[in-house]
């Protein structure tokens, strides 16, 4: 088959009546009707109608990205709302715990076991509090010395603790999830001092 027979086949299996070839002529067969004048004044009318939308559409973005900044403020200014909400009882706590330290009559005594209990139930719920939002301790007493969690304020000779391992705490660190929040400042021990 040669070259010339194969296009004339590819143009006769096309479909004749094809929406976009007829729909393009009989633009071309009415533009060629109309004078210059009038076509570029419909095209004219066309690139206005495109720019209106086209600022449209612009505008609406502008006050999209606008009004999700302002949600975004508003929510950042906020974001503690529920993290003080669960704390609130436990201020509640501890304002009975220092009513109840201070009662007329009662002996010095109970009073301080009163204040004691009060602020042990406290410190349960407050620590309960900071469960609930991802905040655990670290473990750190009698644990090997680690300087991406803890903090060594200084060395001490122990003989029950084996070297470069926690004595003690003289704050607990925490984490926020899988963020460090705070280091724990610890003593470190350097051995059984007889070395």
């Amino acid at each position: 088959m040669s070259k010339d027979k194969h296009s004339e086949q590819l143009i006769d299996d096309q479909d004749p009546g094809a929406a976009e070839d007829v729909g393009a002529e009989e633009i071309e067969a009415e533009d060629a009707e109309k004078s210059p004048e009038e076509l570029l004044e419909k095209s004219r009318a066309e690139v206005a109608e495109w720019q209106d939308t086209a600022l449209r559409a612009m505008a609406e973005f502008e006050n999209y990205k606008k009004r999700m900044a302002r949600e975004r403020s508003t929510m950042l200014k906020y974001s503690g709302e529920a993290i003080f909400r669960e704390l609130l009882p436990v201020v509640d706590n501890l304002e009975r715990a220092v009513e109840q330290g201070v009662v007329e009559g009662v002996a010095a005594e109970q009073n301080l076991q009163a204040l004691l209990e009060g602020v042990e139930l406290t410190l349960k719920s407050l620590k309960s509090t900071l469960e609930k939002f991802e905040v655990t301790p670290i473990e750190s007493i009698g644990q090997p010395f680690d300087p991406t969690v803890q903090e060594a304020l200084s060395m001490e000779a122990s003989e029950a603790v084996p070297a470069n391992h926690v004595v003690s705490e003289f704050e607990k660190g925490y984490h926020y999830k899988d963020r460090l929040l705070r280091a724990a400042r610890v003593i470190v021990s350097s051995g059984d001092g007889n070395g």
